[in-house]
């Protein structure tokens, strides 16, 4: 079953560039060479580089290049084919231009979670296809934060080389709703399925230990700043950071925590630090709000004793 289904993959994908060649559309014989149905193999560089070429130009040019990709990923039940579109629009995030870029971030108008609409994907014609649907549905997932998280930072992660600069400009509130949403870009990626020796899955895997390199320089540059505002920060805000830290920290030996100690170290000693300041403002918090419960006990007391309609008795047994 699995031989046949590799040659029907084989057969369709000669006939699809045949007829893509035959009419001249280069963005489309591109896309089907680094997305063939070929399960074992990921596509390789001078596809992808061809494939980005292809939006190369003018904004229409690259509109176009984007469209044809996510036909292409909305259109097929095949895992290998959802994963090489996957892997391209990926490719795009990290190394496409900046009008290639854009036209992505803003496909579909809507945006959101779930917008590429993969999350219920199953391909069960073999083990092999049932296997790599898990991954279809975990790297679609993983993209969607990639996307949500750089549309909060403002850029796409790795390509801004000033980050220490702009975050010491952001205010508390803004700082924080980057720093969970880069949080919740490592958690995803602490999510994904066990690899099983594919080399298409080893490429993915390989994407996202990228992934996790890049958003760990964001995420430590934001920790190092949270560091110098301790003391200035609301009860709220520290409330938000240190479980933020928490969720943080239980991600590290996914992500082989042995070998970068110091950014984890960082990590606790911040957390340790926003928990302490937190313990010292909730029992600054108790505190005030005892004495503003005894100063209005003392003055409902006062307000009683004197009023006029207080209830005075004539014997002085009751006194």
């Amino acid at each position: 079953m699995t031989k046949l289904t590799n040659l029907i993959g084989i057969i369709k994908d000669k006939a699809s560039q045949s007829k893509a060649a035959l009419l001249s559309k280069r963005t489309t014989l591109s896309l089907l060479r680094a997305t063939s149905h070929d399960s074992s193999t990921p596509p390789t560089r001078k596809h992808l580089a061809t494939l980005l070429s292809s939006g190369d130009g003018s904004r229409a040019t690259a509109s176009a290049a984007v469209e044809v990709l996510m036909d292409r990923l909305q259109g097929t039940n095949n895992a290998a084919v959802a994963l090489k579109c996957l892997i391209a629009v990926h490719h795009i995030i990290h190394h496409g231009s900046f009008i290639l870029q854009d036209q992505l971030s803003v496909y579909p108008s809507a945006g959101g979670r779930n917008y590429l609409n993969l999350s219920n994907f199953r391909h069960n014609t073999d083990p092999t296809s049932w296997e790599l649907s898990s991954w279809v549905r975990w790297f679609a997932q993983h993209i969607e934060q990639l996307l949500c998280t750089s549309r909060i930072l403002g850029f796409f992660l790795g390509t801004s080389t000033d980050s220490e600069d702009r975050v010491s400009g952001v205010a508390n509130a803004d700082l924080l709703t980057e720093f969970n949403s880069l949080v919740a870009l490592v958690e995803g990626i602490c999510k994904r399925p066990e690899p099983n020796g594919n080399r298409l899955v080893e490429e993915i895997v390989k994407l996202a230990r990228e992934d996790w390199g890049v958003a760990q320089v964001e995420v430590g540059v934001r920790v190092s700043e949270f560091k110098e505002r301790l003391g200035g920060l609301k009860f709220g805000e520290a409330v938000e950071l240190v479980c933020c830290l928490k969720r943080l920290e239980q991600c590290q030996e996914m992500m082989d925590g042995a070998r970068q100690l110091r950014f984890w170290d960082l990590v606790r000693e911040v957390k340790d630090k926003a928990g302490i300041q937190l313990c010292r403002e909730e029992a600054k918090l108790r505190r005030e709000t005892l004495k503003l419960r005894l100063s209005q006990s003392d003055r409902f007391s006062s307000r009683l004793l004197n009023s006029p309609h207080f209830l005075r008795f004539p014997s002085g047994r009751f006194m």
